[in-house]
This record gives C-alpha cells, sequence and structure tokens, in this order.
C-alpha cells in the first residue's frame, strides 16, 4: 500500500531518509522530537514536497513525481482547515466537487457520511457555530468523502481535552476499520497510541529509529527512555 524506497529529503543541511513498507489496512503511529522529521515524511507522501532522490509507491503505483492532488491520499491536519463562510454540508462537498454542485448520488453519499460521523443535523451550520470536536468530525468526513484508502494524521486532536480527544479517537479506529484505510498519524502524546492495535515508527535525526509494535518499543530502552516511556505504562 505505502513504500518508501531510499526517499532522501534536503532540509537546509540536514538530509532525511526514510525507508519502510506500510500494508492496506495498518494503523501507524509516528513518534519523535519537533524537528525529527515527522511531518516532513507525512508530506512526501502526500505530495506537498519532492524528494531529493528516491521512490515513493502507492498502491503498486510509482507516484514519486505525481502531484498531491492525484495520490490517493487524504489528510487531516490540527487546523481542520475549514472554510469559515461555507456551511458544514458545503465544507463536506468540497471532497466530492470544488465547485460544490453534486449530483444526487454524490448529494446521498454527503448525506451517508454526515450521519456517520453524527452531524446530519449540523448540514445548514456554519463552523464558527461548532465545537472543536464537531469541525474535526468535519474535517474527517470531508476526508472520507474523497475515497482515497491513505489517510495521514499530522496532530489533529491535539489541541482537544482529553474526554474530547478519546471520543474522536475511537470514532477514528472504527472509521478505519469500516472503510480499511491505511492510517499513519503524528503525535508527540504517548497516550494518543492504540497500544493494543498499533505499530509505531520513531523518527529521531531525519531518519527511522524504530519501527514495531508498542509492546517492542518499551523494550528499545534507549529510544523508549528518549521519549519517556517506561514498562509501568503499558
Amino acid at each position: 500500500m505505502i513504500k518508501l524506497k531510499h526517499v532522501i529529503y534536503l532540509y537546509g543541511q540536514q538530509q532525511m531518509v526514510f525507508n519502510f513498507n506500510a500494508n492496506k489496512g495498518e494503523t501507524i503511529t509516528i513518534l519523535g522530537p519537533s524537528g525529527a522529521g515527522k511531518s516532513t515524511l507525512l508530506s512526501l507522501i502526500a505530495g506537498f514536497i519532492q524528494p531529493n532522490s528516491g521512490q515513493i509507491l502507492l498502491n503498486n503505483q510509482d507516484v514519486t513525481e505525481v502531484p498531491a492532488s492525484k495520490r490517493p491520499v487524504s489528510m487531516l491536519f490540527q487546523d481542520n482547515n475549514l472554510f469559515n463562510h461555507l456551511t458544514v454540508e458545503q465544507n463536506l462537498a468540497l471532497g466530492l466537487s470544488p465547485t460544490l454542485k453534486l449530483s444526487p448520488q454524490q448529494r446521498e453519499q454527503l448525506l451517508r457520511i454526515a450521519s456517520r460521523i453524527g452531524l446530519d443535523t449540523y448540514l445548514s451550520v456554519y463552523p464558527s457555530q461548532l465545537s472543536g470536536g464537531q469541525k474535526q468530525r468535519v474535517a474527517i468526513g470531508r476526508c472520507l468523502l474523497q475515497h482515497r484508502p491513505i489517510l495521514l494524521l499530522d496532530e489533529p486532536f491535539s489541541s482537544l481535552d482529553p474526554k474530547l480527544k478519546k471520543e474522536m479517537f475511537e470514532l477514528l479506529y472504527e472509521i478505519q476499520q469500516e472503510y480499511q484505510l491505511t492510517v499513519l498519524m503524528v503525535t508527540h502524546q504517548l497516550e494518543d497510541i492504540n497500544k493494543n492495535n498499533c505499530r509505531c515508527l520513531v523518527v529521531v535525526s531525519g531518519e527511522i529509529a524504530f519501527d514495531g509494535d508498542y509492546a517492542q518499543l518499551v523494550k528499545e530502552t534507549q529510544i523508549a527512555s528518549y521519549l519517556g516511556i517506561n514498562a509501568s505504562s503499558l
């Protein structure tokens, strides 16, 4: 589903090198300090930036030089990127058509997704009238309407309170299972890891220093210590 073959990206004087594979339907959490290259990794996969060398394959297709709009990828940011002058329905519709002109079939898809994310009664509401969690629900819904099998998340819920964040992660994992999405999520917070069903990548100084599950991560003393993890957190 995702394969990076010796992808090199030069950021100032720093050289970042990424090699890894992700299978269809996997959920992968990406950890590491600020400036290590976590968001750069997502941006390379999404096509927002181009590597200096190497190869990026998505769905067994070489997309190294394919523009972001043509890749099978949706991306959700911490800032939900909603348009405040558009209603919830119109913000969702952007996932189907940039002109906001939907066919009856597309309209049906929109209503189905709005119901799935619990916002079917908010379609005429503007983002300024929504809570933080509701705004992120709209952003998730728009990603789903794009019908792309890879979902990238860059600290999407970090600004939410713990209770709301838990609710959003539960929704995300339900949707991931339902739609069989391949999910890569950047986070700084260890509590965001689904410890029972999640692969972890640790990015340090522009390279993947660890690739394994959470239990393995705890056993990697040097990296676990670096991230502030100990066995009691299991």
